[in-house]
């Protein structure tokens, strides 16, 4: 009797012992998880640094436009200051948005009804692939000034742009008087009233 009660006792210890290490694998699993998870947050963020924060945008408001200097799909370079003394559409979009594709028609619509005013569109694609834009843009032809950011130099840095479509309408003097988040109805009535007392 007091033999198998030493037994019950040996097995019950190497039975304890034999979950230690069990427990210690699954807490180490926790902290090897948790540590992947920092560095999975940390890359992602690095991956597509950005504005912290969707209101980040709302700073360029009644202010000047950022500069820049981007390549079209024909690898000619347009600058915004080209355009000064003109009212200007900036629209922030890309190939693989639904809402930006949707909205493309009415911004060629708007560009026909302009077209003999003071006033541009310059549509700037988030895409990283030029190839990928002029393809795109056989099959569905666009009325307007189309570059590439690539880099999303512009798009991010200047432009804190958070979601796209992103559009900022831009006054003759250079100054960014409204941001639009979203898709718009640019050859709406109103819009083109709006668009029509800047000019």
């Amino acid at each position: 009797m007091r033999e198998s009660f030493k037994d019950s006792r040996q097995s019950a210890v190497i039975s304890t012992q034999s979950k230690k290490p069990e427990r210690f694998f699954l807490g180490d699993y926790r902290v090897v998880s948790v540590l992947l998870l920092t560095i999975y947050c940390l890359l992602l963020t690095s991956a597509y640094a950005g504005p912290p924060s969707p209101f980040d945008g709302e700073k360029n408001i009644n202010r000047q436009a950022p500069a820049f200097a981007l390549k079209d799909i024909n690898g000619n370079t347009v600058s915004l200051s080209s355009y000064k003394g003109r009212v200007v559409l900036l629209n922030f979009w890309a190939t693989w948005c639904p809402s930006c594709r949707e909205e493309m028609p009415s911004l060629n619509k708007l560009s026909q009804k302009l077209k003999n005013m003071n006033f541009s569109i310059i549509e700037v694609s988030a895409d990283r692939s030029v190839s990928d834009v002029k393809d795109y843009l056989k099959k569905h032809p666009s009325d307007c000034t189309v570059v590439v950011d690539d880099s999303l130099s512009v798009s991010r840095s200047l432009y804190k742009v958070f979601v796209l479509p992103t559009s900022f309408l831009i006054d003759k003097k250079g100054i960014i008087v409204k941001k639009y988040y979203g898709g718009e109805d640019w050859d709406g009535s109103e819009m083109v009233s709006k668009i029509e007392s800047l000019l």
